[in-house]
């Protein structure tokens, strides 16, 4: 079966790539079909996935899959959160967001770090689903005070893991997709879409 992936990010699509690479389905994404932007109007992350797969699926007419994810901080009342890849700003890079973010937390002592990652995966069978497959997970950490580490994107190289006392960004990718917020969203993913395709 095909399924569209909805999003742009290279990050993304390469971790989906990765972590759904042992399910049987192709995995059809920008570079196979260039979709329209829209518009994240929605206030939270399951607002804004459903807004982007069903607008994937609608356009390609392929089953879709859709992630909306951020971060939110504790010190920061649950910021950057459904803004996290615009945080510096409509255009910001990374390392802008980053940036931005350290800023904000120059000063603030290591007990009031705190953050989570989070992330929402819908599943829409056609543009129209009224039922569409909606998996959440989080992952849990804190602010590092630096950039450290070249693996990951978006905020990785600052969410520092005191269990492991690294960052997310100094993870080796199978490693990462077993603990992060995305990969346990997509394996109860990929549990249904197990189901999903058995019953079809």
């Amino acid at each position: 079966m095909k399924i569209f992936l909805a999003t742009k990010n290279k990050g993304k699509i390469t971790e989906f790539q990765q972590i759904l690479s042992k399910m049987n389905v192709e995995l059809v994404t920008c570079k196979d079909i260039d979709i329209p932007d829209v518009e994240e109007t929605g206030s939270t992350f399951v607002e804004n996935a459903i807004l982007k797969a069903r607008s994937a699926a609608s356009f390609t007419s392929l089953p879709s899959i859709a992630d909306d994810s951020g971060i939110e901080v504790d010190y920061l009342n649950g910021r950057p959160g459904v803004w996290s890849a615009r945080y510096a700003g409509e255009n910001a890079t990374n390392e802008m967001n980053n940036e931005k973010l350290l800023q904000e937390l120059n000063g603030v002592p290591d007990d009031k770090r705190g953050a989570c990652y989070r992330c929402v995966i819908v599943f829409m069978r056609f543009s129209n689903d009224p039922f569409p497959f909606i998996a959440q997970d989080s992952w849990k950490g804190k602010i590092n005070d630096k950039h450290v580490g070249q693996n990951g994107f978006g905020y990785d190289p600052i969410f520092f893991l005191p269990d492991r006392n690294v960052t997310s960004a100094e993870l080796e990718p199978d490693d990462k997709h077993k603990i992060s917020h995305r990969g346990k969203a997509l394996t109860k993913f990929s549990n249904y879409f197990t189901d999903y395709v058995k019953n079809s």
